[in-house]
């Protein structure tokens, strides 16, 4: 992905990454560098191990040997965006809170990318034409028919 181009990531289920560094308290924005998405590409070694997700920068340089996944996982996106790969494993809230202490800067505006959640695509193919309301009712159908025949059949035999 070239520093200029301007592309639409969309990313399953957003909320896993609810901890992002605007929502660290310990953060000082005026602290952090501004980097390119040229200089995170040029950083892609182990001796400089950087990568972008959602815009913000993270030097994981000191973690690789730590990370759960092994060190393989993070050498993989370093020098590059890793949202979609971030999300897309599904990090639990206590590896959210520990990317704060690697978060170092953010992208120059000029780079930054629109990040926009996907829709989800629940769709049971067999209902597509139904209402809410028609699906609710249709799951009801049989267990109320059982129940009516139930009843019939005890007060026949007991009855």
């Amino acid at each position: 992905m070239s520093s200029g181009d301007a592309m639409l990531v969309q990313t399953t289920v957003a909320r896993r990454f609810r901890n992002t560094p605007a929502d660290c308290n310990a953060c000082n924005m005026e602290e952090l560098k501004r980097f390119s998405r040229k200089e995170i590409a040029e950083r892609n070694t182990k001796q400089q191990a950087m990568f972008i997700i959602h815009n913000q920068v993270y030097d994981v340089t000191k973690f690789l040997d730590d990370h759960p996944g092994g060190h393989e996982v993070l050498l993989d996106v370093i020098g590059k965006d890793a949202s979609t790969d971030f999300i897309d494993i599904g990090h639990s809230s206590d590896a959210n809170d520990m990317m704060k202490k690697y978060h170092i800067g953010e992208v120059i505006d000029k780079d930054k990318i629109t990040y926009q959640k996907a829709k989800a695509a629940w769709v049971d193919s067999e209902r597509t034409g139904e209402s809410a309301n028609d699906s609710f009712l249709n799951s009801w159908k049989f267990p109320v028919v059982l129940g009516l025949l139930m009843t019939l059949l005890y007060t026949y035999i007991f009855g």
